[in-house]
């Protein structure tokens, strides 16, 4: 029988599926950070168990360390504890811990494809949504609740129920100014929020093989904010090159053994799919959300919508109510939208692709005199290539604040945050309310774009500084 990318990696891993299609799974990698994992490890604790595969266990502190001198330590008590749980908790038992000290450390979902820790074909899990970033590798990714962690920890299998197969099919190729960031943003507006509800999105087509392996990262980072469980993308010569040598990859005899198992993942040509889109990339402009939702994008040469254009009554109170919370007014051009901070990072936009896409925008620019602007490395590693490439100098001769690795203004669960109405251009994945901070106004877009935002003091349209 003909199957998907997906069905394929769900079979070779069944443990075992009962009658009503609850599913037992074998889970290849498991990584943690200091957020969700306390709470798992007292459990085990309290149960007197052990972890039961260590080795297949990675963890690092990501969310709450700070992103300025490092030195003075960890100033808030509440994320100090947090991490110096973590790091008592991975020595009692037995996990690998990248500390704040290590040079590898970073941001989980970058720290995981750096090591090769992430491979073609696994089940890899983690307490935080945005493991659908791994998917990129041809690998099922998803994030999963506290009590999960615990039981991956303890069992290293994991309860599922299968989900359906969704294939969006993106050909053509991108425009001038237009980036894989774009890319995601126009899928998610298209299918909106729940769109992927139930399903696990495979992407594909002539754009999507085209794109590189940290493009690729992007888009299926994003994927969760369709409401997917999870994205994939089917692995190639591109993936294996980037795996190859790294740390944690198979090497010698299992590396040919490895490629043989990751060159056979791919959905057969006849296989059926429950939905499937296409898109044209010609067609994708440089994006931007304007509201309180991933799928409340414009183009940047479109205007914030008016809620008296709306038919239906519960869309335009949404309208009515994001329009309120972001102080914007109806029909306002995007491009009017003035801005307060830049924020060039996270597990969506923080890997040395971006910092280039960024840097080129802004080589031999100054950022406007009103915005704030920090660019955050998504790893220890990346940092230290970009300082190589001399893109650290590039980004303070500008204007921005060159930091340390971390989530950083992803989330306000550190010291970078957004004051009330503080409005922020930013390369992160959901702009919620309070999202960046209490009160905080957050527009996602892409490195380049927020380069852009950053050099005019309001949005802007990267291709203006393109050549």
């Amino acid at each position: 029988m003909s199957t998907t990318l997906y069905d394929k990696i769900w079979n070779d891993h069944l443990v075992d599926q009962q009658e009503d299609g609850t599913a037992l799974l074998f889970v290849d990698r498991h990584l943690i950070h200091e957020v969700t994992s306390p709470q798992a490890f007292e459990g085990l604790r309290n149960s007197n168990r052990k972890v039961r595969h260590p080795n297949l266990t990675l963890a690092v502190a990501d969310h709450n360390v700070p992103t300025t001198d490092r030195t003075k330590g960890i100033s808030d008590q509440e994320s100090k504890i947090q991490v110096d749980t973590l790091e008592s908790n991975c020595k009692e038992f037995g996990v690998q811990l990248f500390g704040m000290d290590d040079k590898r450390q970073g941001i989980v979902h970058i720290i995981g494809p750096e090591q090769g820790f992430t491979q073609p074909g696994t089940v890899i899990v983690c307490g935080d949504s945005h493991t659908a970033t791994h998917g990129a590798f041809g690998s099922l990714a998803f994030g999963i609740g506290t009590s999960e962690v615990e039981h991956v920890l303890a069992t290293q299998t994991l309860v599922q129920k299968k989900a359906k197969n969704f294939r969006i099919n993106v050909n053509g190729t991108l425009p001038l100014g237009v980036t894989s960031k774009d890319v995601i943003l126009q899928i998610i507006g298209k299918i909106g929020t729940a769109g992927g509800t139930g399903c696990v999105v495979e992407y594909a087509g002539d754009l999507i093989r085209s794109l590189s392996v940290e493009q690729r990262m992007t888009i299926c980072n994003m994927t969760i904010e369709g409401g997917a469980r999870a994205g994939l993308i089917a692995p190639d010569e591109k993936i294996f090159e980037y795996l190859k040598g790294k740390p944690m990859s198979p090497k010698g005899e299992n590396w040919e053994k490895a490629l043989e198992y990751w060159n056979s993942l791919k959905t057969d040509a006849d296989a059926s799919f429950d939905k499937e889109i296409n898109l044209n990339a010609n067609d994708i402009l440089p994006m931007i959300t304007w509201g309180t939702s991933p799928q409340d994008v414009i183009t940047i040469n479109g205007k914030v919508p008016n809620p008296q254009n709306e038919k239906d009554e519960d869309k335009k109170n949404s309208i009515e109510r994001a329009l309120k919370y972001m102080g914007l007014t109806p029909d306002m051009a995007a491009t009017d939208i003035k801005i307060d901070k830049v924020f060039i990072g996270s597990c969506t936009n923080g890997r040395i692709e971006d910092l280039r896409e960024a840097a080129k925008i802004l080589k031999d620019k100054k950022i406007s005199s009103h915005v704030n602007a920090i660019v955050v490395p998504g790893s220890g590693l990346v940092k230290e290539q970009a300082e190589q490439e001399g893109l650290d100098k590039i980004f303070v001769n500008s204007g921005f604040e060159w930091r340390e690795p971390g989530c950083s203004m992803c989330l306000a669960m550190n010291a970078d945050k957004l004051k009330p109405e503080e409005r922020c251009a930013s390369t992160s994945n959901r702009n919620f309310e309070g999202r960046q901070g209490r009160g905080g106004r957050t527009h996602l877009v892409s490195p380049g774009m927020a380069a852009a935002a950053a050099i005019s003091g309001n949005l802007d349209d990267v291709r203006k500084y393109q050549n």
